[in-house]
């Protein structure tokens, strides 16, 4: 665990109050899959930092994190930085940051359709949108229909919309994959430059490399029904 050290944005904490509390808990948490398996989490407090969730594939990352982005409804309480997804979910979602393993957009639409819908509800700053397209090397098909976009160009598109607006926490569900390496390592620095600034993030990754280029603050292993500490 490590000390939080958040500019708070909108929320009625204190900053004393704010270094002393987890930046996410979950109380209770319980997230119900079709197939009938359970993932059950009775406790978790995090505390402002990088932090990468491990574990097989089909162990319920993608599903955890879209439960902790508000996507997906699960039993227990979630909050972040004091402000509880089930009392008040507007407020949660506007200090997450979220981008999926395999992200997904209507066809019709472009990036910059989706940027300027996202950065209005996100309130971004100026020059933010101009900027992080420029960070991911977007621009130039930033104007082409999301049908027409490869894995990589949906993946980099989906990374932009995580980063709009000031998020206390980002959620990268596996973001390495389908981008070259050097879009790798943009993103590695990315993440690095944001934190030490006061954003936090919780990864996935199955992609070793890019990792070691990130100061991971706590690790933990998502199996049979859980989520425990990485030893």
């Amino acid at each position: 665990m490590f000390n939080l050290n958040f500019p708070p944005i909108s929320t009625k904490l204190s900053a004393s109050q704010l270094a002393m509390n987890p930046l996410l808990s979950l109380t209770g948490f319980v997230k119900k899959y079709p197939s009938g398996f359970t993932l059950a989490i009775d406790r978790l407090e995090l505390k402002a930092g990088i932090h990468l969730i491990q574990g097989e594939n089909g162990s319920g990352k993608s599903t955890f994190l879209k439960a902790l982005a508000g996507i997906h409804d699960s039993e227990g309480e979630i909050s972040l930085d004091g402000i509880s997804l089930r009392r008040d979910p507007l407020a949660f979602r506007m200090k997450i940051g979220y981008a999926e393993a395999e992200p997904v957009f209507p066809e019709f639409l472009n990036l910059d359709d989706l940027v300027q819908v996202v950065a209005k509800a996100k309130k971004s700053p100026t020059g933010q949108v101009d900027l992080l397209k420029e960070t991911f090397g977007v621009a130039h098909f930033s104007q082409f229909p999301v049908g027409s976009y490869s894995s990589g160009m949906l993946k980099k598109t989906a990374l932009v919309l995580a980063f709009l607006g000031n998020p206390s926490l980002v959620i990268l569900d596996e973001p390495f994959t389908t981008i070259d390496a050097a879009s790798q390592e943009v993103l590695a620095d990315l993440i690095s430059q944001k934190a030490k600034s006061g954003t936090s993030f919780l990864l996935t990754s199955h992609q070793s490399n890019p990792l070691d280029h990130i100061a991971i603050d706590s690790r933990l292993v998502m199996g049979n029904g859980s989520l425990h500490p990485h030893v």
